[in-house]
């Protein structure tokens, strides 16, 4: 019987990108370079601020089908390949190697020497080393790994395995590679396969040709071929946000007059490029209500610099030459706190409330004092690429999407969503932030990051330095995610973050979002949850959630926890989202910077502790 193997168009960047091995109605496959995609049909994608961080021409999307999904692996020029190619059959036990000219449109492989035929299954075991090459394990090698190299040598039948199962042992000691041969019978059990053997690397990639095949010296790994050491994608999202030739409040001559015949005006353009100037911008912002993109236009006038440091990405030595790379998350921060930002197809904002009066007591005046703007994005589109990826490890030898290295462009898709972009009060944060017990709480998560292999990567996200408003606003943006699951019918894997929480970029905000794959987005579900009262309401509901833990007390008083101890008070039962979610990889996470501890002050403990003074009072008065 014919059978059809899909994967949809947004799957061949996460999880189904360049590199990843995955299984699919029984049979396993591997997606393969760029440079064997078809010239033909792709879809060229346009993100111009992700291209020139990226350092690329362009994006393109897979070839759309009509069905917006891939036929695996019969259709003409399909990115995928049949890995590993050690089959086996169910029945008689035989291996046999399967080779490209093997394949059959429409059959899945067949073993010959049944009747009735019966279909092959994986070997279930692939090698990987850390410069990112990946291959079958060599099982003759290994069945003849007991022997010595001259009785090895005598066995010339390098494709008479056979994979066996015995009844009399359990587990990997019950499987055995067996050779077949005549005179030979050599076997080893898979006990202590996985691990490293002392086998060659093969050089290259499965879709890779032998001319492309290089000496690798690094030793191999024998995993699972569904390991989650396997595939490291590396990944890149930018938001299209519209693009402006200046400003919007740049031409306003009457705001800019305000800003500069301000009092702290001098004294700001003084310490422009310090982190002193973060208490002067807010109170300017203040009094005047100018907006980022206009100080730091009249900075840089007034001064001839730029506000702000260089982008980490700026200095790396590895970085690609060519015209600098923007800071997008800076340029998305702009675009969400512009007073008025033009609205586009795929790009629509709208400012609101949480909707409190002054006379609602409460908790809800502390919710109020601690929050700050509240915009809901109608609109949204985002470009996801990917680079490449790692095996054995994240800081392990990038590989790129182009093996062949001759490619200028990157594999791409484009979602569209909605989302709510919320911000805290920055005088509130800036006072919460001085806060000895916070900053030393910080420090100590700061310290474990500077040893983790994962700093680079996560620098890029928190800065130069790990502050005490981005642990924060991480977690923040977590405990949201979960808290709108349950009141919104979106899953948690539905949902994304992006956190804006550069100090020297004077941020303060999350944006949490859903995309989805096909060009409709979604329909307004979240952006209805962000319209007042719903989500004032939500936020307490988060909040008192989050002062307690499941796992407390040994989750609140963790003095490290979680992927290289970079977490405190957050587990799987509070704070923690599904990977492909969070930024960081659920990483640099506290609960008890946003509710408090015994030896820290909580942004929102004061929304805490009033809710419970209320309900208390509402009790007695029961």
């Amino acid at each position: 019987m014919s059978r059809t193997l899909r994967v949809r168009q947004s799957q061949t960047v996460v999880p189904f990108g360049v590199g990843a091995v995955f299984d699919i109605q029984g049979e396993s496959f591997v997606a393969t370079g760029i440079g064997d995609w078809p010239p033909r049909g792709r879809q060229k994608l346009e993100s111009p601020r992700l291209a020139s961080r990226l350092g690329v021409t362009g994006f393109y999307a897979a070839p759309a089908t009509a069905n917006d999904r891939f036929d695996v692996p019969d259709a003409p020029g399909a990115p995928y390949i049949r890995f590993p190619s050690w089959l086996f059959c169910g029945s008689c036990r035989r291996m046999k190697r399967w080779r490209i000219a093997d394949e059959k449109p429409g059959q899945p492989p067949r073993c010959s020497s049944c009747s009735p035929v019966r279909t092959l299954a994986p070997m279930r075991f692939v090698q990987i080393c850390q410069a990112g090459h990946l291959s079958d394990v060599d099982w003759w090698f290994w069945a003849h790994s007991r022997r010595d190299a001259g009785e090895r040598r005598r066995c010339e039948e390098r494709e008479r395995l056979r994979f066996l199962v015995s009844e009399r042992a359990s587990g990997l000691e019950a499987l055995s590679v067996t050779c077949t041969a005549k005179g030979c019978g050599a076997s080893r059990d898979l006990l202590d396969v996985l691990g490293t053997h002392g086998m060659r690397c093969s050089g290259r990639n499965p879709w890779q040709r032998a001319n492309e095949r290089v000496e690798c010296p690094r030793p191999v790994q024998v995993v699972q071929r569904t390991a989650g050491n396997l595939y490291y994608p590396i990944v890149h999202s930018a938001l299209d946000i519209p693009e402006t030739d200046a400003p919007a409040d740049q031409g306003d001559e009457t705001l800019a007059a305000r800003v500069r015949a301000h009092d702290l005006w001098v004294s700001l353009c003084r310490v422009a490029t310090t982190p002193r100037a973060g208490v002067f911008r807010t109170m300017i912002q203040e009094d005047t209500g100018a907006g980022d993109l206009l100080l730091d236009a009249l900075i840089a006038e007034e001064t001839g610099q730029s506000p702000s440091p260089p982008s980490p990405d700026a200095s790396s030595s590895d970085a690609p030459t060519g015209p600098a790379r923007p800071d997008l998350s800076r340029e998305e921060w702009d675009a969400f706190t512009t007073p008025a930002p033009p609205a586009t197809r795929d790009f629509a904002l709208r400012e609101t409330t949480l909707g409190l009066a002054d006379d609602d007591g409460a908790p809800w005046d502390a919710l109020g004092r601690r929050l700050g703007r509240t915009v809901l994005a109608d609109r949204l589109r985002e470009v996801r690429a990917l680079s490449g990826f790692t095996r054995v490890s994240p800081e392990a030898t990038l590989v790129p999407a182009d093996t062949s290295r001759r490619l200028k462009w990157l594999p791409a898709v484009e979602v569209f969503g909605e989302g709510i972009f919320l911000m805290l009060d920055p005088a509130e944060l800036t006072a919460w932030e001085t806060d000895q017990d916070v900053r030393r709480r910080v420090a100590g998560m700061r310290g474990d990051l500077e040893r983790s292999f994962q700093r680079d990567r996560l620098e890029a996200l928190t800065g130069p330095e790990l502050s005490p408003r981005f642990v924060l606003l991480h977690t923040l943006a977590h405990l949201l995610i979960r808290q709108l699951s349950f009141e919104s019918g979106y899953t948690t894997a539905s949902l994304r973050e992006r956190v804006y929480a550069r100090p020297e970029q004077h941020q303060y905000g999350i944006l949490v979002y859903t995309a989805a794959g096909d060009a409709e987005g979604t329909l307004g579900g979240l952006v209805r949850q962000g319209e007042p009262p719903r989500l004032a309401e939500t936020l307490l509901r988060m909040t008192e959630a989050a002062a307690w833990c499941s796992a407390d007390p040994l989750c609140a008083e963790h003095t490290g926890q979680g992927f290289g101890n970079l977490n405190r008070a957050a587990c799987h039962a509070c704070a923690l989202l599904p990977e492909t979610s969070c930024e960081t990889g659920n990483t640099l996470l506290d609960r008890s910077l946003v509710v408090g501890g015994e030896s820290v002050p909580g942004y929102l403990e004061s929304i805490v502790t009033a809710a419970r003074t209320a309900a208390a009072d509402a009790l007695e008065q029961a």
